[in-house]
């Protein structure tokens, strides 16, 4: 029996439902991690991280596109590299620290596993040399995550950030290498559909997080006029992105099917890449409910700016790649929200956090209502 699925199978495995479970968890990791170190920074030091976990996650989608969800074998390896993704999530806190070690050695192992398994799985077949071909890439940039671990601390961020841009840059140049030429995106096949409904599954994880960090600080903070305002601020901004995200013309909703030649290209930029960007969006948004519920009537400073208005203008940035990617346009009220975060941040350092909160959630819901017909703005063509 083969590993590989049928042609015609593009449903989400039980086993793909029960790999995303320790995501949930990385995602908590991450956010409290970008919580606790709260500046120019952190957020540095969040950004790689929440790369390589969101790279690690992708390429297992992307793999199940092509396995059998049900065979065995695949469950088998899917259990092993659900356990590496649980290391790299133990290991977040102290990940520029004393289990940098951790971090690295499951990642790689998660990636060079999987990619070998792929090899093995398409044996004989051009995807095998393409699956050989990404597994060469992801030991590159695994030469320099190993080499994050010999540098101090304070310099391991950078190292580890060029380590992401040889993953990132990988699919871009089709994983290239001297005298095996690149793998054209005609010689991936796939099923764009299943791409999507991952993606919606990942994405209600990441809202998830801001449901689980709203209610665990109601539980223990006392309840006055300004945290509960603040907590029907961050319960509303959540259903807002919730509702951007499954907008019928403009979100991630169930769509027409991407023509079978495209398939490839188009999913690797509205999900690889665009997506990464709408997770960590919906991740900051999380964390900036947070700071709005712990002090909702201080005057905001930089990085309390940054988080609480950079969380939906990273989400409308990967949503304007993901339309780009999908339709070929350019959404004008995703561009206009932008301009209007930009000038909540020229003002926001006099303004209550709590009132920030509300002008940005303001923004999302004139957002959401222009997606339901309301009122609408243009999009543009992009050649």
């Amino acid at each position: 029996m083969s590993v590989l699925r049928e042609r015609e199978s593009t449903g989400v495995g039980p086993v793909e439902l029960f790999f995303d479970l320790v995501y949930v968890f990385a995602i908590t990791q991450l956010s409290h991690f970008l919580l606790h170190h709260h500046d120019l920074a952190g957020a540095l030091e969040f950004a790689v991280l929440f790369a390589a976990v969101w790279w690690g996650w992708n390429y297992t989608a992307w793999a199940a596109n092509w396995v059998d969800p049900n065979h065995r074998s695949v469950q088998a390896f899917t259990a092993v590299w659900m356990f590496a993704s649980l290391g790299m999530a133990v290991a977040i806190p102290e990940a520029y620290g004393d289990r940098a070690w951790l971090f690295v050695a499951s990642y790689l192992f998660l990636q060079l596993s999987r990619g070998g398994f792929m090899v093995w799985a398409w044996r004989g077949q051009v995807m095998s040399r393409n699956y050989f071909q990404l597994t060469t890439w992801s030991a590159i940039a695994g030469i320099a995550w190993a080499a994050g671990l010999f540098v101090p601390d304070e310099a391991r961020v950078w190292v580890w950030l060029a380590a992401v841009f040889l993953d990132y840059v990988g699919p871009r140049v089709s994983f290239w290498l001297p005298g095996l030429g690149g793998t054209p995106m005609s010689t991936w096949p796939l099923s764009e559909d299943h791409l999507a409904e991952r993606n919606r599954l990942v994405f209600i994880v990441a809202l998830g997080e801001s449901i689980v960090i709203l209610g665990a600080t109601l539980t223990g903070i006392a309840f006055t006029g300004g945290t509960i305002a603040a907590a029907v601020l961050g319960f509303a901004t959540i259903v807002a992105l919730w509702s951007l995200y499954f907008d019928a013309r403009l979100g991630n909703a169930e769509h027409e099917r991407v023509e079978v030649e495209n398939a490839t290209q188009v999913s690797r930029s509205a999900y690889a890449y665009a997506h990464a960007l709408m997770v960590a969006g919906a991740v900051v948004i999380a964390v900036g409910v947070e700071l709005v519920l712990a002090h909702p009537w201080h005057t905001a400073d930089a990085a309390t700016i940054a988080t609480v208005l950079g969380g939906p203008a990273v989400y409308l940035v990967g949503n304007l790649m993901f339309n780009r990617a999908i339709s070929g346009r350019l959404a004008v009220s995703r561009l206009v929200a932008l301009a209007c975060l930009a000038v909540l941040a020229l003002i926001g350092l006099v303004l209550p956090v709590l009132v920030l909160a509300a002008l940005a959630l303001a923004v999302l819901l004139l957002l959401s209502l222009a997606g339901s017909g309301w009122f609408r703005l243009p999009s543009a063509s992009v050649e």
